[in-house]
């Protein structure tokens, strides 16, 4: 096994179960839009269904019916372009395969739960002060964003020997 799937496929495995894990739980013992405070009112858990993109960007007022299933093609094309990097990569890219991995485990996710539940994406993860609150979001987010972040450091940091030689040339 090279380095870089030393830490692509266990950040793979362990992002999709542990959120799907958390969603399951969020599901089973929270009533939808109902605080429950964790630490006062900086973090809350809300149950909520996101059938739209990031932020709760909403496509049924333009796509109708077809919005589930552009988002879920939209999904599996992201994830594709990430597998496809990720094989591109130089073996012993450790950083980039880490980073690849908590963005694939992040998308695959939230792909399995538009799959799987007809009313969006569970988000729970609640942040905030008082009336001052961020996004609802979840594990997968939370993959996803520190996996663009670390991608986006290891591109601005060294743009050679991160990708395979093939890529580097190029």
């Amino acid at each position: 096994m090279t380095p870089k799937a030393r830490y692509f496929w266990p950040l793979v495995l362990a992002v999709f179960l542990t959120d799907c894990t958390t969603k399951d739980l969020a599901v089973n013992h929270l009533i939808v839009a109902v605080p429950e405070d964790l630490l006062d009112s900086l973090l809350r858990l809300t149950l909520v269904h996101n059938p739209g993109t990031a932020f709760g960007i909403d496509l049924r007022p333009y796509l109708g019916d077809w919005s589930r299933t552009v988002l879920i093609v939209m999904m599996l094309t992201v994830l594709a372009t990430m597998l496809g990097i990720y094989w591109r990569t130089a073996p012993r890219a450790r950083l980039l395969g880490a980073a690849i991995g908590l963005v694939c485990g992040g998308a695959a996710g939230n792909i399995f739960d538009r799959v799987r539940f007809p009313l969006g994406v569970v988000d729970f993860i609640d942040v905030g002060v008082n009336s001052h609150r961020f996004f609802i979001f979840n594990v997968a987010d939370v993959a996803i964003t520190v996996g663009a972040a670390v991608l986006a450091f290891v591109q601005l940091r060294d743009d050679t020997g991160q990708l395979s030689a093939r890529d580097a040339a190029a």
